[in-house]
């Protein structure tokens, strides 16, 4: 029994027998999972009327603690997407009425994003279900195996991290 990226392998075992593909098997793997992880996700967010980077970013608010607020600069780090794409995902968020722009009483440059208490609601009631959902999608891997899994997947990540590969 195996998967889809066994059958590409053996084929490129027998077309190139001089290559060691095992990276290529791991690789396809994680994107293949990558891919399943989404799409269910996606799904999971738009039975709640939101999409994935919206879900990202009460949930960074949320997580940030009271009052639940953070710059767009830090929402922005944390997002990992440019200034205009924040700027347009805050603005649907807000015209949802799940966060608002706050001014600093003693610096009224200063702008935060704080959830609003429908906001905060939201993402109260969604990240049980959540963490359940993503608890279903992986659960066909052992318990014995799960700290190994993610140890892994830590390292690899860190090693990337701290590279400039592309």
């Amino acid at each position: 029994m195996g998967d889809a990226m066994d059958a590409i392998l053996e084929q490129w075992a027998r077309e190139r027998p001089d290559l060691d593909t095992w990276a290529m098997g791991v690789n396809g793997r994680l994107a293949r999972l990558r891919h399943r992880l989404q799409q269910a996700n996606r799904d999971f967010y738009a039975e709640h009327g939101l999409e994935n980077h919206e879900f990202d970013m009460l949930a960074t608010l949320r997580r940030s603690g009271a009052p639940h607020r953070l710059t767009p600069g830090a929402l922005l780090k944390a997002s990992m997407v440019t200034s205009g794409a924040i700027t347009n995902r805050i603005d649907k968020l807000e015209a949802k009425g799940l966060v608002e722009r706050v001014r600093e009483a003693a610096d009224r440059r200063s702008v935060f994003i704080r959830l609003t208490p429908r906001g905060l609601e939201l993402i109260d009631g969604l990240m049980g279900p959540h963490v359940e959902n993503v608890s279903r999608l992986l659960s066909a891997l052992p318990p014995e195996r799960r700290e190994e899994f993610d140890a892994s997947l830590r390292i690899l990540l860190e090693s990337l991290d701290d590279t400039s590969i592309h």
